[in-house]
C-alpha cells in the first residue's frame, strides 16, 4: 500500500497498520463471546467470508472477498479501529500489547511458514532474511519447534542479534564469496528448507539452489515484481519442493499467541509515536531496521 507496487487494488484514503493489539470498547448487536474489556488483536486478515471453499477448509487468506488490514480495511494506526469478530485474535487478559502486536502478523506468518515446510525436530531451517521483524520471529519460533537454524542476512548488528535469539549459525551476504556453497557447507548438505521472508529476489534465487535435496522452499516475502527461478532438470532431480505461504489463519493465530504467552518467542521491539512513523519508514527503507517497531497511538 505505501509504494503501490503490489497488483492488488488498495483503498484511498486510506489508514495503515496491520497488526494491532487493543482494548474492546464496542461490539456490534450480533456479535457473540466477545465482551467490553477484552484483549483483542487485528490481523492482517481483517474478515473473509467464511462461506467459499477456501474459509470452509480453513484457508480464509486465500477467500477472494478477504479484507485487509491496511490495504482494503483502515488498519491500526489509529486510537479506534475496526476488526471482524471471527477473524480478530483473541490476546489473553494482562497481556503486554505492544510485544503481543508483532506476533499478531509476523509471528502469524512466521509460524505458518515453518508449519508449511513440513519439518521434524533435528532438521536444518534456514531464515533468509533473518534479521527482520519477520525473521527474528522466525528463528524463536524453529527454535522452539525443535529445529536446528541457520540466519543469513547483513548488516551491522544482525548477527549478535540471530545467534542470540537462537541461529546455530549465521552467513552474512555482504561477506560471503559464495553464499550456496557456504550455506551448504555450514549445514552439512543443505538445510531442509528455507523460509524465505526477504525481499530480494537474488535470495530467493540462491536458496533454490543450497536447499538441501528432497527439501522446501518456502516463499513469504514479497519483492515487487519477482521471479522465482527454478532449473527443471535439478528440481525434478533433486525432488525439491517450492511453496508459498501467506499469513495464516484463526488456529495459526491462536498457537502462535500461545507460544508467545508461554515465552517461546518475544519480538525485538522499540516503542514509538504516530508522529515518528515517517522515520521507521526511511529506516525499513534502508534495511537498517532490527526487530520490530511498535506505533503506540496514545503517544
Amino acid at each position: 500500500a505505501w509504494k503501490g507496487d503490489w497488483p492488488l487494488a488498495t483503498k484511498s484514503p486510506l489508514v495503515g497498520g496491520h497488526e494491532g493489539a487493543g482494548v474492546v470498547v464496542g461490539m456490534g448487536s450480533a456479535v457473540k463471546n466477545w465482551k467490553l474489556g477484552d484483549l483483542a488483536g487485528i490481523k492482517w486478515l481483517n474478515g473473509s467470508c467464511m462461506n467459499c471453499e477456501f474459509c470452509m477448509h480453513g484457508d480464509e487468506p486465500n477467500c477472494a472477498h478477504a479484507d485487509l488490514s491496511g490495504y482494503t480495511h483502515d488498519g491500526s494506526f489509529q486510537q479506534y479501529a475496526t476488526a471482524d469478530a471471527v477473524q480478530a485474535g483473541r490476546i489473553p487478559a494482562g497481556t503486554n500489547l505492544s510485544e503481543i502486536a508483532p506476533i499478531l502478523c509476523a509471528g502469524v506468518t512466521a509460524y505458518k511458514a515453518i508449519k508449511t515446510a513440513e519439518l521434524k525436530p533435528g532438521d536444518w531451517c534456514c531464515i533468509s532474511g533473518s534479521g527482520g521483524g519477520l525473521g527474528t520471529l522466525a528463528i524463536q519460533f524453529a527454535k522452539a519447534m525443535g529445529l536446528r537454524v541457520i540466519g543469513i542476512d547483513g548488516g551491522a548488528g544482525k548477527e549478535k542479534l540471530c545467534l542470540d535469539l537462537g541461529a546455530e549459525k549465521y552467513i552474512d551476504f555482504t561477506k560471503t564469496k559464495d553464499i550456496v556453497k557456504d550455506v551448504i557447507a555450514a549445514t552439512d548438505g543443505g538445510p531442509h528448507a528455507v523460509i524465505n521472508v526477504s525481499v530480494s529476489e537474488r535470495a530467493i534465487d540462491a536458496s533454490v539452489n543450497y536447499v538441501r535435496p528432497t527439501g522446501t522452499v518456502v516463499l513469504v516475502g514479497l519483492p515487487a515484481g519477482a521471479v522465482c527461478k527454478s532449473e527443471v532438470f535439478s528440481q525434478v532431480v533433486r525432488s525439491v519442493k517450492i511453496k508459498g505461504s501467506y499469513v495464516g489463519n484463526r488456529c495459526d493465530t491462536a498457537e502462535a499467541i500461545d507460544f508467545y504467552v508461554r515465552g517461546l518467542v518475544k519480538s525485538p521491539i522499540k516503542v514509538i509515536g504516530l508522529s515518528e512513523l515517517p522515520m521507521v519508514y526511511d529506516l525499513m527503507e534502508k534495511g537498517e531496521i532490527l526487530g520490530r517497531y511498535v506505533v503506540d497511538t496514545s503517544r
